[in-house]
Parts: C-alpha cells; sequence; structure tokens
C-alpha cells in the first residue's frame, strides 16, 4: 500500500544514477580545465600528453554543456522575434513606401535626363546657333495654340525663329520680350508653314486649323504623297530653314491629306530655338566652315639674299709742301675687296635704294684671283717756276 501512495518512488533510483553521473562529469570537466589553466603549461617543452589527454576530454563536454545555453538563446530569439514582428512589418512597409517614392523620382530624373540628351543633340548642316528654353504656359482656346517660353531678346531671339523639340518642328515664334517669347504652334489655325514630302519633293503648305493634326494643302503632281511618308520643311521663301523634321502623313476621315506631327511623340516641355535669320546665314556658316577644313599651303622657304660691302672709302691725303700739280701726292694702292662681298661704287641716294637680292647659285665659283697691291709711287721733285 505504501508503494501504491508514492507513484514517484520508482522514479528515485533513476534520478539519483543521472544526478551522480552528472555530477562525476562536472567534476572531470572542472579538474581538466584546472590542471589545462596552469601557466607553466603554455610552455612549448611543457606540453605534453597530459595536456593532449585533457583537451581531448574537455571538447565534448564544454559542448554537451553549452548546447542547453544555446537552444535557450534559440528559443528566446524566436520568441523576441513572434512578438514583434507586428512593428519590425510596420517599419519595412514604410520602408517600401519610401523606396517606392524614390523609384518614381528616379523614373522621372532618368526620362527628363534622357530628353534632355536628345533637345542638345539637335545637329544642323550648316550649323545654327540655339537657344535653349522651357515652355512655363500654354495658350488654348477653339483655334489658337500657342506657348509661352522662358527665353527672349536676351538670348538673341526674334520674330519668326523656328522652336524645336527632341523629337521634330513645333512651330514658330510670334513675339518676344526680355524674359519671355511666344510660340505660334504648327496647329493653330494661323499657322501656314512650307513643307515638302521627303520621297517626292513634292510642295505643300501645312495649314493648322486648331485640332491635332494639320492639313496638307495645294498638294501638285500624280500621287505625290504615299500613307506615311516623310514630312520635313522646304525652306521655301526663306522663313524656315529646309530639312527640319514635320511628321509623317496620313489620310484623315474626311479624306484630305493631314500630318501626324513628330513633336507630338513627347510632351513639349524643353525646345531649342534656332537663331535662324535668312539663307545668307546659312551660307556664311558653310564658308566658315569650308575654311576651318581647308589645310594652308606649305610655307616657301626664306631666299638668302647676297650682302653687299659698303665701298671702300677712297684715301685722300694733303699735298705736301712745296707742291704742286696733280702729282703732288701719292694716292695709296686701294685694298681688295673681302672674300664672299661685292664692291660696289658710290652712288646717288635715289640710286642706293636696296633690291631684292637674287638667290645663290648652286654650284660653286672659283675663287677670284686676289689683286696685287700696286707700287707705292715715289714722290717727284718739284717743277721749276715760270716767269711769266
Amino acid at each position: 500500500m505504501a508503494l501504491r501512495d508514492n507513484p514517484l518512488g520508482e522514479l528515485k533510483v533513476p534520478l539519483a544514477w543521472t544526478a551522480g553521473v552528472a555530477l562525476i562529469v562536472a567534476l572531470v570537466a572542472a579538474l581538466v580545465l584546472l590542471l589545462s589553466d596552469r601557466r607553466e603549461t603554455f610552455q612549448t617543452e611543457a606540453y605534453g600528453a597530459s595536456r593532449k589527454v585533457g583537451d581531448a576530454i574537455a571538447a565534448p563536454v564544454t559542448g554537451v554543456l553549452a548546447t542547453p545555453g544555446r537552444w535557450l538563446s534559440d528559443g528566446v530569439d524566436g520568441v523576441r522575434s513572434y512578438f514583434f514582428a507586428v512593428s519590425e512589418n510596420r517599419r519595412l512597409k514604410e520602408e517600401l513606401q519610401e523606396a517606392r517614392q524614390w523609384q518614381i523620382a528616379a523614373l522621372a530624373l532618368r526620362d527628363t535626363n534622357d530628353r534632355y540628351k536628345a533637345l542638345l543633340g539637335l545637329k544642323t548642316d550648316p550649323p545654327i546657333p540655339m537657344v535653349a528654353a522651357r515652355t512655363v504656359s500654354e495658350g488654348r482656346g477653339p483655334f489658337s495654340n500657342t506657348r509661352l517660353a522662358n527665353a527672349g531678346k536676351e538670348k538673341g531671339i526674334r520674330e519668326g525663329n523656328p522652336v524645336m523639340s527632341e523629337n521634330g518642328l513645333v512651330g514658330r515664334i510670334i513675339g518676344v520680350t526680355d524674359g519671355a517669347s511666344r510660340v505660334l504652334l504648327l496647329t493653330d489655325i494661323a499657322s501656314r508653314t512650307p513643307v515638302m514630302i521627303d520621297r517626292t519633293n513634292a510642295r505643300a503648305i501645312l495649314a493648322g486649323d486648331g485640332g491635332p493634326n494639320p492639313r496638307l494643302e495645294y498638294l501638285r503632281g500624280q500621287d505625290p504623297v504615299k500613307q506615311g511618308d516623310r514630312i520635313v520643311t522646304s525652306g521655301d521663301g526663306g522663313v524656315l530653314p529646309r530639312g527640319l523634321p514635320v511628321g509623317i502623313a496620313a489620310k484623315g476621315l474626311d479624306g484630305r491629306w493631314r500630318a501626324v506631327l513628330a513633336s507630338d511623340a513627347a510632351p513639349v516641355d524643353f525646345v531649342q530655338v534656332m537663331l535662324f535669320q535668312d539663307f545668307s546665314q546659312l551660307s556664311a556658316a558653310a564658308a566658315a566652315e569650308l575654311n576651318r577644313m581647308t589645310v594652308p599651303p606649305p610655307a616657301k622657304p626664306a631666299v638668302v639674299g647676297v650682302t653687299a660691302a659698303t665701298p671702300p672709302a677712297a684715301a685722300s691725303s694733303a699735298p705736301a709742301a712745296g707742291l704742286r700739280g696733280p702729282t703732288a701726292g701719292a694716292t695709296p694702292a686701294a685694298r681688295p675687296p673681302a672674300a664672299g662681298t661685292v664692291g660696289t661704287p658710290p652712288r646717288s641716294a635715289a640710286a642706293s635704294a636696296p633690291k631684292p637680292a637674287a638667290p645663290k647659285p648652286a654650284t660653286p665659283r672659283p675663287a677670284a684671283p686676289k689683286p696685287t697691291p700696286a707700287p707705292a709711287q715715289q714722290p717727284q721733285p718739284p717743277a721749276p717756276e715760270v716767269p711769266f
């Protein structure tokens, strides 16, 4: 009856044995750690078999003892992450929303950068100076389509200058002031632009009617235009330069040929105003480009002139005392000219002007023989005086 009243009595012996084994293992581990902590064992010569045995026993024992602590730490982390999942989820949602806003801003900046590159890449042949501007307002009505750009007289813009986007022709300037200019779009009812079909060179007038697709009027010839033909400016009348892209041809619902404008491919926010005056500007630009590309002729070699020596001065001496007549004084012999020089007799001031020197001959000349100095003349006795 006593055994039945105590149901845990059968567990006393296994628990006691388990506690005893655990105590023995702990004592062995403590003893190994104590023995391995001696400072003299750190020396190389003292590291022997006892240290190796201690390390072999301590490694599995410490691993077994550290396992419950590792399990406990993992459990605490799991419970903590479970209870803090709501706040972590809220924080991640906020970061995702902020990242989406940055993504939208980055895409907008990339689109603007691509449009800047396309706008700055507009080139004409010959080159025409351009001014970058931005359309700040738009005026729309039943018939009028204009825009206001933030560039004016201070940048050299004048009435009639064509306005281009990165895709094609937008219109032309109809009014300009300091800091602003008004652009008449191709779709305005007052817009008339001379154009031509690129495939056939057929001329036409692009007339705006207030709608998105202006009409092609005054077409001449047999089958001058087909669906999808490219339309460019013709340059007739000198209003616009030739070859600016306008759009493609398409037939409207009313049966008339119209133009699908190339500038409608993207919003017209940034534009380039071409400072075009007339065709003389293009010819001058072409001439300047031709002069820049022309290679200058090689320089001619300098011609070495023959130096002329100053004529030797005539030696003069005063007549001796008591001597008369032409033989009163002796004239010394003239010095020979120096080698490489040409002696010249004295000339008048008008005749002494320098003349262009002739080039030296290719073949050397033989040296002239040196003149033999004339013997000095002996003084003669004075002539007797004749009484008159």
